[in-house]
C-alpha cells in the first residue's frame, strides 16, 4: 500500500490560553515526532476531512465543554457517518487546587455521546489554569484570587499523553490520495 504523511488536527478551545498551552505542547510533541500537525482555534476549524486523525480539547467551565469545541465533535460526527471515524483523541482541562493535576473529571454526557458516536475514548482531564492576568468575568476574576488561582497543568504528563498518541499513528497507514 502507498503511504503519504498522517496530517494531524490539533484544535482548542478555551477562553483564558489555558488550554491553547495544553494544546501547544501536544503539537510541538507530535511534531518532533515527525507527523505533519495543524494546530487550530477550534472557532476556526470549519471542515475537517483534510485530517488523518484528529486531537480535540476544550476547557471546562462549570463541568461544559466550550460551543466550538462540541461544534468540532458535530463536524467529526458528521464526517464519521458519511466516510467512516478517524482516530480521534480528546482532552478537557480546568481542574485547579488541589488535587488538580491527579484529577479526572467525568465529562459531559454530551461529549461522552458523541466520542461513543466517532469511536473516540472519552476525554482525558488535565489541570487548568487560572492567572489573575488573564481571568475574565467576575467569577473568574473572583476566582484567580483565591485557592484556586495558579498553574495546575502537568506538561510531563501531558507530553507522555502525546507520545502515546504518536505510537498510536507510528502504524497507521493512509491509502494515497
Amino acid at each position: 500500500m502507498v503511504t503519504r504523511s498522517i496530517n494531524i488536527l490539533v484544535a482548542y478551545a478555551g477562553k483564558m490560553g489555558g488550554t491553547r498551552g495544553i494544546a501547544e505542547a501536544i503539537d510541538a510533541e507530535l511534531s518532533s515526532a515527525g507527523l505533519y500537525v495543524t494546530l487550530l482555534d477550534a472557532a476556526d476549524v470549519h471542515r475537517v476531512e483534510r485530517f488523518d486523525a484528529v486531537v480535540l480539547g476544550s476547557a471546562l467551565y462549570t463541568r461544559r465543554w466550550r460551543p466550538d469545541a462540541l461544534r468540532v465533535l458535530k463536524l467529526l460526527s458528521r464526517r464519521t457517518i458519511e466516510v467512516g471515524s478517524i482516530p480521534t483523541w480528546l482532552f478537557q482541562s480546568g481542574p485547579c487546587g488541589d488535587g488538580a493535576q491527579t484529577q479526572q473529571v467525568v465529562s459531559p454526557m454530551k461529549v461522552r455521546r458523541f466520542a461513543d458516536r466517532i469511536g473516540a475514548a472519552h476525554p482525558i482531564t488535565f489541570g487548568g489554569r487560572l492567572d489573575p492576568a488573564y481571568a475574565t468575568g467576575f467569577i473568574s476574576r473572583r476566582m484567580a484570587t483565591g485557592a484556586l488561582a495558579g498553574d495546575f497543568r502537568d506538561f510531563d504528563v501531558i507530553r507522555a499523553w502525546a507520545q502515546q498518541i504518536t505510537a498510536s499513528l507510528t502504524d497507521f497507514t493512509i491509502p494515497a490520495a
